[in-house]
């Protein structure tokens, strides 16, 4: 049964755990690259969103841009399930900047008009229920029309379920461990990097943020960490007027070699990277590798790790 830090009633906790889909089962955690971009519009790198795959659920983490339809071709291209658009039930934001969000009306919308009949689950930082409540305003003439017009949509797979969280066990099911670990965002009041133990192994995801003691402390040998970056070579030739939002906001290169040096995970996996230039004129891993010596991988949109 799914258990919820927070104050849910046990009636719901039993009617949620009811409603879990069956899928083909698989032991090993997956990590699913649904979208390794930034708010830069590249075709090729989808918005901000990565899935953990275990035991027959999909666990979504951030919401960017095509999360939903990434989802689905991931579903038909590597034969996982868990990820059809409708088997879509289960949701945690990082924090509520644009490039991760733009995707959350598609994953509250999209299955539930294709056949999700369960509630979303949302998982995110204050504000996250406003967001949510606000979107449902939105497309309130589009869910008018899909539930009382000749689709007769059920409004069971339209409803969500908000948790806003704080740092700690946020969610506890039998197949995962996520707990949320409040990462440097710049001015962000809460933004959260999160800790995950699936199917034996330990996932690491960042986030957006820039080198946060907590975040490395809880890799420590993970088995995958995914984290954002971007490069310090180009960086470097920026004038020094522009070079303090990204680096308070994010993390070069230089330093995710030092973080990834001290908390030695089996994989380190780029994702969020930002270029400041030609995809083909900037190597992050060679940038990384001047330091660093660990596997490492720049994650790519549909990869599996």
């Amino acid at each position: 049964m799914p258990v919820y830090i927070g104050a849910r009633k046990a009636a719901l906790w039993m009617a949620f755990a009811l409603t879990i889909p069956l899928a083909h089962p698989s032991n090993m955690a997956r990590v699913v690259m649904l979208g390794s971009g930034t708010p830069i519009p590249d075709p090729a790198s989808s918005g901000p969103a990565v899935a953990i795959v275990v035991n027959g659920q999909a666990y979504l983490f951030d919401a960017g841009a095509g999360v939903v339809r990434r989802a689905q071709e991931a579903a038909e291209k590597h034969g996982i399930p868990e990820l059809q658009a409708f088997n879509l039930t289960r949701l945690f934001i990082t924090h509520l900047h644009s490039d991760h969000t733009l995707g959350l009306p598609d994953v509250m919308l999209t299955p539930w008009v294709v056949g999700r009949t369960q509630p979303l689950e949302v998982f995110g930082p204050k504000g996250t229920a406003a967001m949510v409540e606000n979107m449902k305003l939105a497309y309130s003439e589009d869910i008018r029309m899909r539930s009382e017009g000749l689709e007769h949509l059920p409004r069971d797979g339209l409803k969500v379920n908000v948790h806003e969280i704080e740092k700690g066990i946020v969610y506890r099911d039998a197949n995962v461990t996520v707990r949320a670990i409040p990462v440097c965002h710049g001015s962000w009041k809460q933004a959260f990097g999160y800790a995950v133990e699936a199917g034996g192994r330990r996932i690491l995801i960042s986030g957006d943020t820039a080198p946060c003691p907590a975040l490395a402390d809880a890799c420590q040998q993970c088995d995958v960490l995914v984290h954002e970056v971007y490069s310090a070579a180009r960086f470097a030739l920026f004038p020094a007027s522009a070079k303090t939002y990204h680096a308070s906001f994010h993390t070069s290169t230089r330093e995710l070699a030092e973080i990834a040096a001290k908390c030695k995970p089996k994989l380190l996996v780029l994702y969020h990277q930002l270029y400041f230039g030609a995809k083909d004129e900037v190597d992050l891993v060679t940038e990384i590798r001047e330091s660093y010596s660990g596997p490492i991988v720049s994650g790519q949109d549909l990869r599996v790790y």
